[in-house]
């Protein structure tokens, strides 16, 4: 099911209604040539000129010929036009972890700010002027773990993240989860062997998620939201297989990479501000009617 449609509202493209659509179309240049069936020489169409009858010459066929065709008025042609002003299919492949650690960074330079609470959909919804006027979400996916192995020392850990998520889904966001596995490490400082958790599979999910969607072509462009260079093979094979397609970072706050930089076709930051504007409302009201506070300690 694509992105908007698990949305609350649908797109510009989208909308059915013709007065709906006009209002935002003025405020942002949008040109569409449209070769007309009538015999009817191309037009250009830009924001605020005017839509009403005029004469257009033919250079084919000799004769002056009325605009819009007979029949026509020309809200309906807008929307057949708009109908035909292709697309950019636009999916996000969100590194949770990644994006956590950012906005941590975040709260801190920002005196103690609340930024966890973030509203991802919208903060990515933020950014696609900056990929493209033509843009619009296909879907966004949300890569992350539980980390039960904390709960014998935070109680709360897994079921903050677990409301967080259930958050994030009614936005319409889809989450794939990973794992922690426990690893015996050697510590730098009492040389003792001691075991530590590490995030399993995320990267490669990604990896594989992103390979998939480019594969069956369910997307124009991919915007990975990461700055782990992990990722950096398969963005390159990504980008030989599939060289129409691009590929994108959106570097969280103090996440930027510059060898994924370089390979990337758009890259940008996130600001720390970026992370305040886009926080949930508290209480956030899921579909069902249920409220989610958002938590007092993280």
């Amino acid at each position: 099911m694509p992105f908007s449609d698990r949305m609350p509202f649908a797109p510009l493209h989208e909308q059915n209604n013709p007065k709906q659509i006009l209002p935002q179309l003025y405020r942002s240049t949008c040109r569409a040539f449209f070769q007309c069936t009538h015999g009817f020489s191309p037009f250009l169409l830009t924001s605020g000129r005017s839509v009403a009858k005029r004469k257009l010459d033919h250079p084919q066929m000799g004769r002056k010929a009325h605009w819009p065709p007979p029949g026509y008025g020309s809200e309906v042609f807008l929307c057949l036009c708009i109908g035909t002003c292709r697309m950019d299919r636009t999916i996000f492949l969100i590194d949770g972890f990644n994006l956590y650690h950012s906005v941590r960074s975040a709260s801190k330079d920002l005196r103690g700010a609340t930024t966890k609470w973030l509203n991802i959909a919208s903060l990515c919804r933020s950014y696609l002027p900056a990929l493209g006027a033509e843009c619009r979400i296909n879907d966004i996916f949300y890569f992350s773990a539980l980390a039960a192995h904390l709960e014998a020392t935070n109680p709360d850990v897994t079921k903050r993240h677990r409301n967080f998520i259930r958050c994030l889904e009614s936005t319409g966001i889809v989450v794939e989860l990973a794992r922690f596995k426990a690893k015996e490490i050697l510590c730098p400082f009492c040389r003792q062997q001691i075991i530590r958790h590490e995030e399993k599979e995320t990267d490669v999910a990604i990896s594989v998620k992103l390979m998939e969607l480019l594969f069956y072509d369910q997307c124009d462009t991919a915007v990975l939201m990461t700055g782990d260079t992990d990722l950096a093979p398969a963005v390159r094979t990504a980008k030989r297989l599939f060289p129409k397609k691009r590929v994108c970072f959106a570097f969280p706050y103090k996440r930027k990479n510059k060898e994924l930089a370089q390979i990337a076709d758009v890259h940008f930051h996130i600001k720390k501000e970026r992370y305040l504007a886009h926080q949930f409302p508290d209480p956030f009201i899921l579909s069902d009617g249920q409220q989610i506070q958002k938590p007092m300690t993280w």
